[in-house]
């Protein structure tokens, strides 16, 4: 499956700027010239999907105890702004919809991970591809869909057949093969500190993108490109973009 992505993903948005995975972050991933973002989409208790990355709402807003036992009532009011800095306070836990319709507004493509809620893999995966395939503009590049979850790529597959998606590891296993022929992959993400100069060689040959997390040292990434690694995900999209281009 075709997939076109830049070398620069920003991650979360724009991190070092902006509390992660809000409105403002991606705001300032796109003020920084990111053409896509990296986000991550979650359930609340009662089945809403909402950008968030970690299981405990407490690092990354004003909330306490898991989002998965939280109801999106509650969730929807906390403050996932202030911990970062006095200037964000307020700044919501966004929706996927909101989400997705900023990212389209700015005109900036996306890569979704999809988290993995032991046993709620695939019903996130066909709670939250729908929302995406209804908000997203045609005209716009097709977004990636990712996850360390089988599962929810294979969920994710069945709702959007025609969408490129991707499997992520820590470290490449020695499955990754068939991991693609199963999944009908049309790439593959990797942390780069795990990553070999073989191995990039070994998935692009096999004819899948590649793209590499967390990448915030311009050395670093210039290596990995040497590599012939696609793409890489940063928490300094500005950064990157200055030195590399997109």
């Amino acid at each position: 499956m075709s997939l076109k992505i830049p070398k620069i993903i920003a991650h979360r948005g724009s991190p070092r700027e902006a509390p992660e995975n809000t409105l403002a972050s991606f705001r300032r991933a796109k003020a920084a010239g990111a053409t896509w973002v990296e986000f991550d989409v979650a359930l609340t208790r009662d089945a809403r999907p909402v950008v968030f990355h970690d299981d405990a709402l407490d690092r990354t807003s004003d909330g306490q105890g898991l989002l998965a036992e939280t109801d999106f009532e509650i969730v929807k009011h906390l403050d996932a702004g202030t911990w970062f800095g006095p200037q964000f306070a307020g700044e919501p836990i966004p929706t996927l919809e909101e989400t997705l319709e900023l990212l389209a507004e700015l005109g900036l493509s996306f890569n979704m991970e999809i988290k993995t809620d032991p046993g709620r893999e695939a019903e996130l995966a066909k709670l939250a591809l729908p929302i995406a395939r209804d908000i997203w503009p045609e005209m716009l590049p097709t977004p990636l869909i990712s996850s360390f979850s089988r599962i929810a790529v294979a969920a994710a597959r069945e709702v959007a057949p025609d969408w490129p998606m991707d499997v992520i590891y820590d470290r490449i296993p020695a499955e990754w093969k068939d991991d693609a022929k199963t999944l009908d992959l049309a790439a593959i993400g990797a942390n780069h500190k795990h990553l070999t100069r073989e191995q990039v060689m070994d998935i692009r040959g096999f004819g899948l993108k590649l793209s590499s997390y967390t990448v915030n040292e311009i050395e670093r990434a210039d290596l990995l490109f040497q590599w012939g690694v696609d793409a890489i995900f940063t928490d300094v999209p500005g950064d990157m973009v200055r030195h590399f281009g997109n």
